[in-house]
């Protein structure tokens, strides 16, 4: 775990519009991120990703993609980040950054790592970048939205459910 403590970033996370993190934040993680991809094991894509993952105590947490031989077992950096952070306790985010070594369009997060991180809101900030540091901010809602998450689950459904299987 990296450690980096602030005063700055999100004041009042329960009201979305005080969530935004001050710039000083974002490059900050957007520097991670890409420093995370440095770490990347990727000889079958030679594609590279980096993730940065701040929580609420302004702890921040680094992942980067990990392939695998047999393709569907590989890890994605967003992923990679989040794991670590729930394996040290931690349930809720402020943002993540994403990096890679795309120089004509932000990286964005694929359709599992979105999913992955709805499991943990869907408020938080994502900060798709490109090699340059620059960058576009969205909302895991922005990313997946009408979303399947765990309240969900809680929803009323039939009784009855026939076993005629």
């Amino acid at each position: 775990m990296d450690g980096v403590k602030s005063s700055r970033g999100v004041a009042d996370i329960e009201n979305p519009s005080s969530r935004h993190l001050s710039q000083e934040t974002v490059e900050m993680l957007i520097r991670r991120s890409q420093e995370a991809k440095e770490k990347a094991y990727c000889p079958y894509s030679n594609f590279r990703v980096g993730a940065a993952l701040l929580t609420l105590d302004n702890s921040v947490f680094t992942g980067c993609n990990v392939e695998n031989a047999c393709y569907n077992l590989g890890v994605c950096a967003e992923r990679n980040a989040l794991s670590k952070a729930v394996s040290e306790g931690y349930r809720s985010f402020k943002a993540i950054a994403v990096g890679s070594d795309l120089s004509d369009q932000f990286i964005s997060p694929c359709g599992g790592c979105r999913q992955f991180m709805r499991e943990f809101g869907s408020k938080w900030e994502v900060y798709l970048s490109k090699a340059d540091g620059s960058y576009r901010m969205m909302t895991v809602d922005e990313l997946l939205p009408v979303s399947f998450g765990p309240e969900d689950l809680t929803m009323k459904k039939l009784s009855d459910i026939p076993a005629e299987y």
